[in-house]
């Protein structure tokens, strides 16, 4: 890999995001813009890692403010085509979201990460946080 380059996506190349978000989320492609336009309203962002002008990694980000944690960024999604693993592109979207946080007077970064990825964020600095997240789905 050469470098990479990490940048906000806009809208027109959200479509572009899809093949690589599909590869963690099943979603439908207009599902997937839908939902990625619905949550621009709150601050939600698509972010991509380029090598040589092609996409090879995506990361959501959202600012979020909570009475537990105080004003944070919350990284969605993050992921790097299989075929570009290990090549340093997430820790390029990390580094990313990490400088805007600081930019936005942030102190912290939070994600949700499975179990498989969380070597990757613990060799970059991120320590497990013990509050379980819970969910009930509502039919």
């Amino acid at each position: 890999m050469n470098s990479v380059v990490v940048r906000r996506l806009s809208p027109d190349e959200w479509p572009a995001a899809y093949p690589i978000i599909a590869q963690l989320r099943n979603l439908q492609e207009d599902v997937f813009i839908e939902r990625v336009r619905r949550q621009t309203y709150s601050g939600y962002e698509l972010v991509g890692a380029f090598d040589d002008g092609r996409l090879i990694g995506v990361m959501g980000m959202r600012p979020v403010h909570t009475l537990a944690r105080g004003s944070h960024l919350h990284v969605d999604d993050l992921v790097v085509d299989t075929s570009c693993r290990t090549t340093g592109a997430g820790r390029s979207l990390m580094t990313f979201a990490e400088k805007e946080a600081r930019s936005r007077g942030m102190s912290s970064v939070f994600l949700d990460a499975r179990k498989d990825a969380i070597p990757f964020y613990e060799r970059i600095g991120f320590e497990f946080h013990p509050a379980p997240s819970m969910k009930k789905i509502l039919a």
